[in-house]
């Protein structure tokens, strides 16, 4: 018989055995023909036997073709038909976990994240040997971790956080050799952690945080070598902090917050020099700081409050100078301040508030020019506060409250310039309250604390209107201002004595009338000054408007200026009386260019005006911005931009009328620690989404197009709701497809695209790369200049996206998580050296507006260097949505 002839697909396997032993001169081709058999048939039947075990689980329609589930939502399968991925997260669907998990050998990833699932993790999980990825996080699994976990040791990945799962971590967890990723928190685990731990050597992530651990922290964590993050807070765990923890010498952060760990902070901590983030608040940990705490050169976070921690501040915490929050408040400490930690130059929060220190405060915390935020009250300080404001320009909240500070407020008109929050109260001050603290501030000073000092001297009148305030218990003296007590209530003015007025606990002030000479000193410049504006106006309204083709409208008022999309009843009266004439106590913020304005209008409606300081009104570089900026404003409309009312011009007069931004600039929200906080993932996602379709409008929508030339953050503003719009249109270009359009440079120094400075061409990809710019800003919680000159580097080469991202907040859930893996692609494919290689953002805005997300991957395990190298491909290959 011929080989050629056989046919053996309904010969029985038990006859072809026999067949083989008597014919041997077709041994191999028989065992070949076997082989195939029994392997064709087995596949078969292993793929029905997993579609139907995947739509018993009610995830898929149940319309799904039940022969070929390779081809349904989220399973990935081999070249042999078997299943190897299940991807089914945020789905919704609720119910148990209950896949049979015997149909699955070739299983590699399961991810079932934010279904709501709810019973227990079965057993018959471990029957999954190849599962590299388990991913059941944001449910509401319950129940101890299965035994058979630790069955799976081809396991890399365990995202269990964020369930309901208690039960004590089983100690044979440690036999998981390949772990690197590992996620516990936010359930309700007890007991102590297994001194096996230390046999996962390959770890790189520990997340136990938030759950009830107890026990001390196993010395054989040392074991660890390559772990970079380390969260044990949330818990109750006690005992000292071991020693060994300075052999995890790769460790970047370390969370041991709020448990009830005690003894002394060991010297060996100085060994971990990549740390960046260090938490040991909220403790019970004794004795001094160690010095070896100056090696620690990377760290950017230091919290060492609410313990019991005592002695002196090292002077060796100058050496750390990429610091950036420094918090050692509710301890022991005594001693005076180190002069050295004026060395700390990058630091934006210090607080050394309720401790026993003494001395004066050193001069040399002027030096700290990126603060926001000092708190250094209920101490023992003593001296006169040093005149140190000039420097700290960027400063919000000040408490230098219970001290024994004395001498007067050093302050004048420049002083603190973004301050929102001061307390000076519990102390010894005296003197006049500065005038200038109210004038300068209007706008931003939310409360002011002089309570308990003995000021002297008159109320100014520009402090009324400050929102909370406390003049109590000093020795001021007059009539008490105007209208304090239609904002303020008496006992913020008790244990003043000589004051006199308004409330009934002081008595009423004689009675003084106005002479005729003062009422004409105060009408005539008023008179003066409108009349001028008449007539500059009528003047200028018949050239340069003309000019410029810009359609006028009057107010149905008759007024000389020209208003729209309004409600058509505002007069130039109404601005001028809603501002006191431009008084100070309206200002909000001042610029090289002039100043802004709040105003209040008749009809209850806010506006914030423009106006330029009288020298730039005269420029005619200053004139040509301010005209610019009407004549773009004026041809577009769109949400995310900011709305221009109207406008007013003549000599010594020219403003501009906008929609009011209770929120201010992006810039000031990001550098505030509270407003930052308050600014959550998914506001920061929609405030680039917003400015992304803004400029997909001016880039496209609009003939000629609009080229800002000056997004930054400073120049997105944000309402009430943090809604985010393009403003300043000062610098805009409207490109002419038949010219060169070569300019002078303009732009913010750090957001200007690197080929503008020597091509000199401007083009939409300028605005592009300062977009990119601008929404890794808003990721990161700062700009990220030295993020964009170290990607080159070597030591960027292991960095992760969630490292990056801004941590004053807390880590965002996987939902979010997509969107801000998104932005992040975006943002560096819009940084590409190249302008031919950017996106268009109208590429952009569409990629954003589509409803397909990245698949769900942990931030935790996304590298800057493959992100990159996403964000290349993309641009190269086009965006999906372009």
């Amino acid at each position: 018989m011929a080989a050629s002839s056989l046919s053996i697909s309904n010969v029985p396997i038990v006859a072809w055995a026999i067949w083989i032993l008597l014919c041997g001169n077709y041994l191999d081709y028989a065992l070949h023909q076997l082989v195939n058999v029994a392997a064709s048939g087995s596949i078969s039947d292993l793929q029905l036997e997993q579609a139907k075990a995947l739509q018993e689980t009610g995830w898929w329609p149940s319309s799904s073709n039940i022969s070929s589930a390779c081809d349904w939502d989220g399973i990935t399968c081999n070249a042999g038909g078997s299943v190897t991925s299940i991807d089914r997260s945020y789905n919704g669907f609720g119910g148990q976990l209950k896949l049979n998990f015997s149909f699955f050998p070739d299983l590699v990833s399961l991810n079932l994240s934010g279904n709501n699932l709810h019973g227990h993790i079965p057993l018959e999980i471990g029957m999954l040997k190849n599962l590299t990825s388990l991913y059941l996080y944001s449910n509401m699994l319950v129940g101890p971790l299965p035994t058979t976990l630790v069955h799976l040791t081809n396991l890399e990945f365990v995202y269990l956080d964020e369930n309901k799962i208690n039960g004590s971590i089983p100690s044979e967890i440690g036999m998981l050799k390949n772990l690197t990723f590992l996620s516990l928190s936010l359930n309700m685990l007890v007991g102590p952690i297994p001194s096996t731990i230390g046999h996962l050597t390959n770890l790189r992530n520990l997340y136990l945080d938030g759950n009830k651990i107890n026990g001390s922290i196993p010395p054989e964590i040392w074991m660890l070598k390559n772990l970079t993050i380390l969260y044990l807070s949330s818990n109750m765990l006690v005992g000292p902090i071991p020693t060994t923890l300075g052999h995890l010498t790769n460790l970047k952060r370390l969370y041991l917050s709020q448990n009830k760990i005690n003894g002394s902070i060991p010297s060996e901590i100085g060994m971990l020099k990549n740390l960046t983030t260090l938490y040991l608040d909220s403790n019970m940990l004794v004795d001094p700081i160690p010095s070896t705490i100056g090696h620690l050169t990377n760290l950017e976070k230091l919290y060492l409050d609410g313990n019991k921690i005592n002695g002196s501040i090292p002077p060796e915490i100058g050496m750390l100078k990429n610091l950036i929050f420094l918090s050692l408040s509710s301890n022991l400490l005594i001693s005076p301040i180190p002069t050295t930690l004026g060395h700390l130059t990058n630091l934006e929060y210090l607080d050394l508030s309720q401790n026993k220190i003494n001395g004066s405060i050193p001069p040399e915390i002027g030096m700290l020019e990126n603060l926001t935020t000092l708190y250094l009250h209920s101490n023992m300080l003593v001296g006169p506060i040093p005149f140190i404001w000039d420097n700290l320009t960027y400063l919000e909240y000040l408490d230098l409250s219970i001290n024994y500070l004395t001498g007067s407020i050093p302050y004048h008109e420049h002083n603190l310039y973004w301050v929102k929050h001061v307390n000076l109260s519990h102390n010894f001050l005296s003197g006049d309250i500065p005038v200038a603290l109210g004038t300068a501030a209007v706008g931003r000073l939310l409360s002011l604390d002089l309570s308990y000092n003995n000021l002297t001297g008159h109320i100014p009148p520009s402090l009324i209107k400050i929102k909370e305030i406390n003049l109590s218990h000093n020795s001021l003296k007059g009539q008490i201002p105007d209208g304090f007590d239609k904002h303020h209530k008496s006992h913020t003015l008790i244990g003043n004595m000589d004051l006199c007025g308004q409330f009934k606990i002081f008595p009423p002030c004689p009675k003084r009338k106005k002479s005729i000479a003062t009422k004409i000193e105060i009408f005539a410049p008023i008179t003066t000054f409108l009349g001028f504006c008449v007539i500059g106006g009528i003047l200028f309204s018949r050239c340069v408007f003309k000019e410029n083709q810009l359609e006028l409208r009057k107010s149905k008022n008759g007024n000389i200026f020209s208003i729209w999309n309004y409600d058509g009843h505002i007069a130039y009266e109404d601005i001028i009386e809603a501002t006191e004439d431009f008084d100070i106590r309206y200002c909000i913020g001042t610029g090289g260019y002039g100043s802004v304005y709040k105003a209040k209008l008749p009809s209850e409606n806010v506006v914030a005006l423009k106006k330029l300081h009288q020298r730039e009104a005269e420029n005619p570089v200053f004139f040509r911005s301010f005209i610019n900026e009407v004549r773009v404003l004026t041809e577009i409309r769109h949400r995310n931009i900011v709305k221009l009312h109207g406008f007013c011009v003549h000599k010594g007069c020219r403003f501009l009328i906008y929609e009011y931004m209770e929120r201010g600039s992006l810039f000031c929200v990001l550098r505030n620690v509270d407003e930052a906080m308050e600014l959550d993932w998914s506001k920061r996602v929609n405030i680039i989404k917003g400015t992304a379709h803004a400029l997909s409008y001016m880039h496209h929508e609009c003939i000629p197009s609009i080229v800002h030339r000056d997004i930054s953050s400073n120049n997105i503003l944000l309402n009430s709701e943090f809604q985010a719009f393009i403003s300043d249109f000062g610098t805009a270009k409207l490109l002419d497809p038949d010219s060169s359009n070569q300019t002078l440079v303009a732009g913010t120094y750090g957001y200007i695209a690197p080929e503008f400075a020597y091509t000199m061409t401007v083009t939409e990809k300028c605005d592009v790369y300062s977009f990119g710019v601008v929404a890794l800003e808003v990721l990161m919680g700062r700009h990220p200049g030295e993020l964009l000159s170290s990607l080159s580097s070597s030591s960027s080469q292991n960095m992760m996206l969630n490292e990056i991202l801004d941590q004053r907040l807390p880590p965002p859930n996987r939902l979010i998580g997509q969107d801000i893996l998104l932005v992040a692609t975006v943002a560096f494919a819009c940084l590409h050296t190249q302008p031919k290689s950017r996106p268009t953002m109208k590429c952009v805005s569409q990629e954003f507006l589509s409803r397909k997300k990245p698949n769900v991957i942990p931030l935790t395990t996304v590298l800057l260097p493959q992100l990159r190298k996403q964000a290349t491909y993309m641009a190269g290959s086009g965006f999906a949505y372009c």
